[in-house]
Protein backbone atom coordinates (compact mmCIF):
# COMPACT_ATOMS: atom_id res chain seq x y z
CA UNK A 1 0.00 0.00 0.00
CA UNK A 2 2.67 2.39 1.52
CA UNK A 3 4.89 3.08 -1.63
CA UNK A 4 8.53 4.62 -3.04
CA UNK A 5 6.86 5.44 -6.78
CA UNK A 6 10.76 5.71 -7.94
CA UNK A 7 13.23 4.20 -5.49
CA UNK A 8 16.38 5.89 -7.54
CA UNK A 9 15.01 8.91 -5.73
CA UNK A 10 14.56 8.55 -2.09
CA UNK A 11 17.39 8.50 0.67
CA UNK A 12 18.39 5.06 1.75
CA UNK A 13 15.58 3.99 4.48
CA UNK A 14 13.66 7.49 4.52
CA UNK A 15 11.09 8.72 2.35
CA UNK A 16 13.01 12.17 1.44
CA UNK A 17 13.84 12.23 -2.31
CA UNK A 18 17.24 12.93 -2.68
CA UNK A 19 17.46 13.21 -6.41
CA UNK A 20 15.49 15.83 -8.37
CA UNK A 21 13.05 14.30 -10.65
CA UNK A 22 12.94 15.01 -13.99
CA UNK A 23 9.44 17.29 -14.81
CA UNK A 24 8.80 19.67 -17.23
CA UNK A 25 5.28 22.15 -16.46
CA UNK A 26 2.74 22.57 -18.38
CA UNK A 27 1.29 25.40 -17.03
CA UNK A 28 1.40 27.30 -13.85
CA UNK A 29 1.06 24.26 -12.12
CA UNK A 30 4.37 24.09 -9.86
CA UNK A 31 3.34 27.95 -8.73
CA UNK A 32 0.28 26.68 -8.16
CA UNK A 33 0.94 23.53 -6.17
CA UNK A 34 3.29 25.68 -3.78
CA UNK A 35 0.96 28.66 -3.15
CA UNK A 36 -1.14 25.74 -2.07
CA UNK A 37 1.74 24.57 0.19
CA UNK A 38 2.49 28.28 1.74
CA UNK A 39 -1.14 28.73 2.57
CA UNK A 40 -1.52 24.98 3.98
CA UNK A 41 -4.35 24.48 1.14
CA UNK A 42 -4.81 20.45 0.32
CA UNK A 43 -4.49 19.92 -3.50
CA UNK A 44 -6.19 17.71 -5.57
CA UNK A 45 -4.74 16.75 -9.41
CA UNK A 46 -7.03 15.63 -12.00
CA UNK A 47 -6.18 14.00 -15.24
CA UNK A 48 -6.24 10.89 -17.27
CA UNK A 49 -3.49 7.93 -16.25
CA UNK A 50 -0.09 8.53 -17.22
CA UNK A 51 -0.71 12.34 -17.84
CA UNK A 52 2.18 13.49 -15.02
CA UNK A 53 0.53 13.86 -11.60
CA UNK A 54 2.55 11.48 -9.60
CA UNK A 55 5.78 12.50 -10.97
CA UNK A 56 4.80 16.61 -10.29
CA UNK A 57 4.03 15.43 -6.48
CA UNK A 58 7.65 13.89 -6.56
CA UNK A 59 9.01 16.71 -7.98
CA UNK A 60 7.42 18.90 -5.69
CA UNK A 61 8.36 17.13 -2.92
CA UNK A 62 11.94 17.27 -3.35
CA UNK A 63 11.39 20.80 -4.27
CA UNK A 64 9.79 21.88 -1.12
CA UNK A 65 12.07 19.43 0.87
CA UNK A 66 9.30 17.12 2.60
CA UNK A 67 9.32 13.41 2.84
CA UNK A 68 6.68 12.01 0.75
CA UNK A 69 4.48 9.41 1.39
CA UNK A 70 2.58 7.48 -1.62
CA UNK A 71 -0.86 5.26 -1.17
CA UNK A 72 -1.96 3.91 -3.92
CA UNK A 73 -5.82 3.60 -3.61
CA UNK A 74 -7.66 0.21 -4.36
CA UNK A 75 -11.06 -1.16 -3.57
CA UNK A 76 -9.83 -2.56 0.04
CA UNK A 77 -8.25 0.30 1.60
CA UNK A 78 -10.19 1.42 5.17
CA UNK A 79 -9.34 4.64 7.14
CA UNK A 80 -7.22 2.19 9.40
CA UNK A 81 -5.34 1.35 6.83
CA UNK A 82 -4.61 5.01 6.58
CA UNK A 83 -4.08 5.52 10.08
CA UNK A 84 -2.79 2.75 11.78
CA UNK A 85 -3.85 -0.31 13.58
CA UNK A 86 -3.10 -2.55 16.65
CA UNK A 87 -0.74 -6.03 15.34
CA UNK A 88 -0.01 -9.13 17.63
CA UNK A 89 3.73 -9.24 18.34
CA UNK A 90 5.13 -12.23 19.78
CA UNK A 91 3.32 -11.81 23.52
CA UNK A 92 2.44 -8.00 22.96
CA UNK A 93 0.25 -6.16 20.97
CA UNK A 94 2.20 -3.07 19.26
CA UNK A 95 0.98 0.29 17.49
CA UNK A 96 1.75 0.95 14.23
CA UNK A 97 1.65 3.75 12.47
CA UNK A 98 -0.36 4.44 8.90
CA UNK A 99 1.01 6.41 6.13
CA UNK A 100 -1.33 9.15 6.64
CA UNK A 101 -0.17 9.55 10.66
CA UNK A 102 3.36 9.38 9.48
CA UNK A 103 2.97 11.67 7.14
CA UNK A 104 1.41 14.09 10.44
CA UNK A 105 3.78 13.37 12.65
CA UNK A 106 6.76 13.88 10.10
CA UNK A 107 5.59 17.21 8.62
CA UNK A 108 5.51 15.26 5.27
CA UNK A 109 3.42 15.22 1.76
CA UNK A 110 1.10 12.87 1.89
CA UNK A 111 -0.02 11.72 -1.51
CA UNK A 112 -3.19 9.26 -2.31
CA UNK A 113 -3.19 8.21 -5.83
CA UNK A 114 -6.66 7.73 -7.27
CA UNK A 115 -8.04 8.36 -3.99
CA UNK A 116 -11.97 7.62 -5.42
CA UNK A 117 -10.99 3.58 -5.61
CA UNK A 118 -10.68 3.60 -1.89
CA UNK A 119 -13.08 2.98 0.76
CA UNK A 120 -15.93 5.42 1.07
CA UNK A 121 -14.41 5.53 5.16
CA UNK A 122 -11.34 7.05 3.78
CA UNK A 123 -12.57 10.22 3.21
CA UNK A 124 -14.20 10.70 6.59
CA UNK A 125 -10.32 10.75 7.71
CA UNK A 126 -9.15 12.78 5.63
CA UNK A 127 -11.61 15.48 6.32
CA UNK A 128 -10.67 17.15 9.07
CA UNK A 129 -7.54 17.52 7.95
CA UNK A 130 -8.75 19.81 4.47
CA UNK A 131 -9.87 22.30 6.60
CA UNK A 132 -8.89 25.07 9.41
CA UNK A 133 -8.68 22.22 11.78
CA UNK A 134 -5.60 20.08 9.89
CA UNK A 135 -6.01 17.60 12.74
CA UNK A 136 -6.36 13.66 12.75
CA UNK A 137 -8.50 11.76 15.16
CA UNK A 138 -7.10 8.56 16.51
CA UNK A 139 -9.93 6.66 17.63
CA UNK A 140 -8.24 3.54 18.90
CA UNK A 141 -5.40 5.67 20.74
CA UNK A 142 -7.93 8.23 21.74
CA UNK A 143 -5.63 11.07 20.62
CA UNK A 144 -6.07 13.84 17.76
CA UNK A 145 -3.25 14.97 16.16
CA UNK A 146 -2.55 18.44 14.78
CA UNK A 147 -0.89 18.92 11.43
CA UNK A 148 2.48 20.91 11.62
CA UNK A 149 2.96 23.27 8.74
CA UNK A 150 5.09 21.43 6.42
CA UNK A 151 2.04 19.16 6.26
CA UNK A 152 0.19 18.30 3.19
CA UNK A 153 -2.51 16.63 1.84
CA UNK A 154 -2.60 15.94 -1.73
CA UNK A 155 -5.08 13.38 -3.89
CA UNK A 156 -5.51 12.23 -7.13
CA UNK A 157 -8.37 12.04 -9.48
CA UNK A 158 -9.28 10.81 -13.05
CA UNK A 159 -13.15 12.24 -13.71
CA UNK A 160 -12.72 10.49 -17.37
CA UNK A 161 -12.60 7.08 -15.81
CA UNK A 162 -14.71 7.20 -13.04
CA UNK A 163 -18.02 5.15 -13.14
CA UNK A 164 -20.95 6.36 -11.72
CA UNK A 165 -20.59 4.32 -8.65
CA UNK A 166 -16.91 5.69 -8.30
CA UNK A 167 -17.28 9.47 -8.32
CA UNK A 168 -15.49 11.62 -5.99
CA UNK A 169 -18.32 13.13 -4.05
CA UNK A 170 -19.09 17.50 -4.63
CA UNK A 171 -18.50 17.83 -0.89
CA UNK A 172 -15.12 16.10 -1.07
CA UNK A 173 -14.03 18.41 -4.50
CA UNK A 174 -14.54 21.27 -3.02
CA UNK A 175 -12.48 20.91 -0.32
CA UNK A 176 -9.56 21.00 -2.12
CA UNK A 177 -7.42 23.42 -4.98
CA UNK A 178 -7.58 21.62 -7.71
CA UNK A 179 -4.76 21.33 -10.33
CA UNK A 180 -5.87 19.76 -14.29
CA UNK A 181 -3.70 18.07 -15.97
CA UNK A 182 -3.98 17.02 -19.61
CA UNK A 183 -1.66 15.71 -22.22
CA UNK A 184 1.39 18.19 -22.62
CA UNK A 185 0.98 19.67 -25.53
CA UNK A 186 3.01 18.22 -28.57
CA UNK A 187 6.52 20.16 -28.24
CA UNK A 188 6.41 19.21 -24.52
CA UNK A 189 5.90 15.55 -24.59
CA UNK A 190 8.59 15.35 -27.18
CA UNK A 191 10.91 16.61 -24.87
CA UNK A 192 9.93 14.33 -22.25
CA UNK A 193 10.01 11.26 -24.17
CA UNK A 194 13.63 12.55 -25.49
CA UNK A 195 14.75 13.27 -22.42
CA UNK A 196 13.45 9.98 -21.04
CA UNK A 197 14.74 7.26 -23.06
CA UNK A 198 16.81 8.76 -25.07
CA UNK A 199 15.32 7.90 -28.91
CA UNK A 200 16.42 10.25 -31.77
CA UNK A 201 14.08 13.35 -31.69
CA UNK A 202 11.98 12.13 -35.17
CA UNK A 203 11.20 8.91 -33.47
CA UNK A 204 10.20 11.10 -30.18
CA UNK A 205 7.72 13.35 -32.71
CA UNK A 206 6.49 10.35 -34.54
CA UNK A 207 5.42 8.44 -31.32
CA UNK A 208 3.37 11.85 -29.85
CA UNK A 209 1.77 12.47 -33.28
CA UNK A 210 0.88 8.89 -33.13
CA UNK A 211 -0.23 8.75 -29.67
CA UNK A 212 -2.22 12.35 -30.07
CA UNK A 213 -4.50 10.45 -33.05
CA UNK A 214 -4.97 7.60 -31.47
CA UNK A 215 -6.40 9.79 -28.13
CA UNK A 216 -9.09 11.03 -30.57
CA UNK A 217 -10.52 7.38 -30.04
CA UNK A 218 -11.78 8.29 -26.51
CA UNK A 219 -15.08 9.37 -28.42
CA UNK A 220 -15.10 6.37 -30.18
CA UNK A 221 -15.16 3.23 -27.59
CA UNK A 222 -11.37 3.91 -26.29
CA UNK A 223 -11.88 4.22 -22.30
CA UNK A 224 -8.22 5.75 -22.12
CA UNK A 225 -5.89 7.32 -24.59
CA UNK A 226 -2.10 6.70 -24.67
CA UNK A 227 -0.45 8.23 -22.09
CA UNK A 228 2.85 9.40 -21.52
CA UNK A 229 3.80 6.91 -19.69
CA UNK A 230 2.93 4.37 -22.54
CA UNK A 231 5.32 6.92 -25.04
CA UNK A 232 8.01 6.62 -22.50
CA UNK A 233 7.85 2.65 -22.32
CA UNK A 234 7.20 2.25 -26.24
CA UNK A 235 10.32 4.66 -26.57
CA UNK A 236 12.49 2.94 -24.14
CA UNK A 237 12.04 -0.81 -25.68
CA UNK A 238 12.76 0.52 -29.04
CA UNK A 239 16.08 2.63 -27.44
CA UNK A 240 17.16 -0.79 -26.09
CA UNK A 241 16.23 -2.84 -29.93
CA UNK A 242 13.40 -4.14 -29.46
CA UNK A 243 11.81 -4.36 -33.15
CA UNK A 244 9.12 -1.65 -34.10
CA UNK A 245 6.01 -3.78 -34.22
CA UNK A 246 6.56 -5.50 -30.94
CA UNK A 247 7.58 -2.31 -29.10
CA UNK A 248 4.31 -0.37 -30.22
CA UNK A 249 2.01 -2.99 -29.77
CA UNK A 250 3.11 -4.04 -26.33
CA UNK A 251 2.75 -0.18 -25.20
CA UNK A 252 0.76 1.47 -27.69
CA UNK A 253 -1.97 -1.14 -28.66
CA UNK A 254 -2.26 -4.26 -25.99
CA UNK A 255 -2.22 -1.87 -23.03
CA UNK A 256 -5.13 0.12 -24.30
CA UNK A 257 -7.92 -2.13 -25.73
CA UNK A 258 -9.32 -5.69 -25.81
CA UNK A 259 -11.59 -4.92 -28.65
CA UNK A 260 -10.05 -6.25 -32.32
CA UNK A 261 -11.91 -3.21 -34.25
CA UNK A 262 -10.03 -0.61 -31.82
CA UNK A 263 -7.24 -2.38 -32.01
CA UNK A 264 -7.44 -2.50 -36.23
CA UNK A 265 -8.06 1.04 -36.11
CA UNK A 266 -4.88 1.94 -33.78
CA UNK A 267 -3.09 0.17 -36.11
CA UNK A 268 -3.73 2.23 -38.99
CA UNK A 269 -2.80 4.93 -37.57
CA UNK A 270 0.48 3.75 -36.48
CA UNK A 271 1.42 2.68 -39.74
CA UNK A 272 0.69 6.17 -40.83
CA UNK A 273 4.15 7.11 -38.97
CA UNK A 274 5.79 3.87 -38.34
CA UNK A 275 7.27 0.99 -41.31
CA UNK A 276 5.35 -1.38 -39.40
Amino acid sequence: MLERLDSRLYEDGSFEIKEEPFYLPQGSEVALFEAAYENKLPVMLKGPTGSGKTRLVEYMAWKLGRPLFTVACHDDLSGNDLTGRYIIKGDEVEWIDGPLLMAVKNGGIIYLDEVVEARKDTTVVIHPLTDYRRSLLIEKLGMIFHAPDEFMLVISYNPGYQSVLKELKQSTRQRFVSINLGWPTEDLETQIVLQETGVEEDTARRLVKAANKIRNLIHQGLEEGVSTRELVYAGTLLKSGVPMRDALYSTMIEPLTHDADLKRSIEEILKNYFNL
